[in-house]
């Protein structure tokens, strides 16, 4: 049992999770004792902690100093970003050089381990290949051009003023000015960036180099950096880093960049930085060992630092958070701005959501084109829209204003019953140039395939994702199945999957077959003796959508219609699949079937299918596993019900196997079903829209 006297802490999710104990409050120790008690725990060094040290020293219990790890979240704290990791210190707190601390004696004593050491290099790799940092919200910027070619840029870091690890790293005012001054000195020729904190330059906090001495400065080469940008994609910039005890200083040793330290870090002292603090000799009495970048870095993220799975709640480890902060900054990136969501309705706002909001996002949803053309457009507009009508005049509207068009619809793993039941998504995919479905379009997903590198890591999680989705007998809908029998007789067993004919995919990807009716029989003139299984569209079957064939030419085309059985079933009982632009060809590839295509689906063009309509601008050949890694992985974002974030591909998954096993006999889809989930989502908009208007 650890106790707890500060309300905040008490509500950090997962903290139970992180300091791996029972919590108790303090209020409830007065009446049920402290003899379970192992420890107390409090924020860091804060003067918020002294109660609850005082408690610890009093009835001598260890005390847990709690701080956030060093990859937190992709929002800020104060915003109401969950961390994803803590680190919890049983001797001081990493950034208090005055006393021994818990990182610093696991740097002291680490011992050489091989697989650890090769962990804490695939982690740095993915850090620097995703540009993570303590804090993911912040955008990428790109410096100026300079001023002539080969000058060397400079980086100094100012701090705010306040900042605990500035005067527990033995450094104030004085320290500053001095970082400053040998900056300037000692690079004459270098253009030199200080970076401040934005709140400093509006005048929110101060920092330790006032702006506006800077911006006065006699030195033309001084430059101001204010903004709240990318820490990794700043430092790439840079030749060199100046540092008091800023974080950012680490985070430039892990891009190998030379770093001069004027505070004492916890970074500092073990010969990989340029120390200048006065106290650095006395400090190295208790640093006294050499340590590489990669043994620091094991010691801190990997040991030091306590780490939280996003997607479960249950203890993780850096590669989960990894994951997840890369896949969710990635969002964030591009959903940041003003968004425009246009035509929705209350329905449709309510699925969207999940899959728009982000730290750096704004939604404004708007009723009606009419309504969009009247709204003076923020600079950092995005217009959004699903399915095709009324695109003509947005897609004008969008050119007129020079405002980004972007479109939404399903992803490929949706759900456990039908979107027309109102069975709500798990996935969409949000397209920021064309749709999947829209062959003509260069969308996303196309450019994607056709330039896509992946390593051999990525190859094998596309294998793996693509071996169990095989295995569980997933499909975009996961609908119960019912007993399936056929009788081939000998004969090469045709699948042709009917479609919704009014559907996007139908009429901007197959303009030679339009119809069921028209594929059935091209399908049945090309190959008159074999036997032809057609199962209908379940949005058609449900008398939801239009598509349906009449049923005298249904029998005379076809030997057996399937509409009951499942998906997966009638896949693997086909020899081949025949189809417009239906899923069911790219779920009948994963499950080794020979596909036709009659139409331009995103799956087509690509080597993996036979196709009846020429798509010249898919050159490339694309392996089954890249294809995967593109349309399952890389392209839908995905979100379940009660998790923050954007999940991972996997978790939706397993998620979904489980909610089609516990499905049973089958899915509620009548009319008052539909009404009942329709009314849960209506109420999760409002108060989600209530939460944003009063954030």
């Amino acid at each position: 049992m650890i106790g707890i006297f500060s309300a905040g802490i008490w509500n950090i999710p997962n903290l139970t999770c992180f300091l791996g104990e029972p919590l108790r409050r303090e209020h409830a120790l007065s009446w049920r004792g402290i003899a379970d008690l192992k420890a107390v725990a409090g924020w860091g060094r804060r003067s918020t902690a002294e109660r609850a040290r005082v408690f610890a020293r009093r009835h001598g219990l260890p005390f847990l100093a709690l701080e956030d790890g060093f990859l937190r979240s992709v929002g800020l704290g104060v915003a109401g970003a969950a961390p994803l990791s803590l680190v919890v210190d049983d001797l001081g707190i990493y950034y208090d050089a005055t006393q021994p601390s818990r990182l610093e004696a696991m740097i002291a004593s680490l011992a050489p381990d091989a697989g650890l050491q090769e962990r804490a290099r695939s982690a740095l790799d993915l850090i620097r290949r995703h540009r993570l940092s303590k804090y993911n919200h912040a955008p990428e910027k790109r410096l100026p051009a300079m001023a002539a070619p080969h000058v060397a840029r400079v980086l100094v870091i100012d701090q705010t003023m306040g900042d605990v690890s500035v005067r527990l790293g033995g450094a104030d005012h004085a320290s500053f000015a001095a970082m400053l001054d040998a900056a300037l000195a000692e690079n004459p020729q270098a253009e030199i960036w200080v970076k401040t904190h934005p709140d400093v330059l509006s005048g929110k906090k101060q920092g330790y180099l006032p702006a506006a001495d800077l911006t006065r400065h006699p030195d033309l080469r001084l430059h101001l950096l204010a903004d709240d940008v990318s820490p990794i994609g700043l430092l790439e910039q840079v030749d060199k880093v100046y540092v008091v005890t800023s974080q950012m200083g680490f985070e430039a040793l892990m891009l190998h960049k030379p770093v001069v330290c004027f505070g004492q870090p916890w970074y500092a002292g073990w010969g990989l930085t340029d120390d200048r603090h006065a106290g650095m000799p006395q400090l190295r009495a208790r640093r006294n060992v050499s340590r590489t970048l990669e043994q620091l870095f094991e010691a801190a993220y990997l040991h030091y630092a306590r780490y939280v799975n996003p997607d479960t709640g249950a203890p993780g480890d850096i590669f989960d958070v990894i994951d997840w902060l890369a896949r969710n900054k990635n969002a964030n990136d591009l959903t940041r701005g003003t968004l425009y969501c246009v035509g929705m309705s209350m329905w449709k706002r309510a699925i969207v959501r999940p899959f728009l909001e982000g730290p750096s996002t704004r939604l404004r949803f708007i009723r009606s084109v009419d309504a969009l053309e009247r709204q003076t457009l923020v600079p950092d507009a995005r217009i959004v829209m699903w399915g095709v009508q009324q695109e003509a005049r947005l897609t004008a509207l969008a050119a007129a204003r020079q405002v980004p068009l972007w479109r939404m619809e399903d992803g490929f793993l949706r759900s456990v019953g039908l979107g027309s039941d109102l069975f709500r998504p798990v996935s969409l995919v949000l397209d920021t140039s064309g749709m999947y479905y829209d062959p003509a379009s260069g969308s996303a997903l196309e450019r994607m395939l056709a330039t896509q590198e992946l390593d051999a890591g990525e190859l094998a999680r596309a294998a793996r994702f693509r071996q169990a989705y095989v295995t569980m007998r997933m499909s975009k809908y996961n609908l119960t199945p019912t007993p399936l029998k056929i009788d081939a007789r000998g004969r090469r067993v045709l699948l042709v999957p009917g479609q919704v004919e009014d559907d996007a995919s139908i009429m901007r990807g197959s303009p030679a077959v339009r119809s069921n009716l028209e594929l059935l029989r091209t399908v049945r003139a090309a190959n008159p003796d074999a036997c032809i299984l057609y199962k209908a569209h379940p949005d058609v079957v449900a008398g939801n959508r239009r598509g349906a064939v009449p049923p005298d030419e249904l029998a005379r085309l076809a030997d057996q219609c399937v509409n009951e059985a499942n998906i997966i079933d009638c896949i693997l009982a086909a020899d081949e699949v025949h189809t417009m632009t239906s899923l069911s060809g790219f779920e009948a590839l994963l499950h080794g079937r020979i596909v036709h295509c009659y139409g331009g689906p995103f799956y087509a063009g690509w080597g993996l299918t036979i196709d009846h309509f020429a798509l010249p601008q898919r050159q490339r050949k694309v392996s089954l596993d890249a294809l995967v890694h593109a349309v399952m992985l890389a392209y839908p974002r995905y979100v379940l019900p009660g998790v923050p974030g954007f999940t991972s591909a996997e978790q939706v998954m397993h998620r979904l196997a489980e909610q089609s096993a516990r499905a049973g006999a089958g899915l509620e889809t009548g009319w008052l079903s539909r009404k009942a989930r329709k009314g849960r989502a209506l109420v999760e908009l409002l108060r989600s829209e209530w939460l944003a208007h009063n954030k």
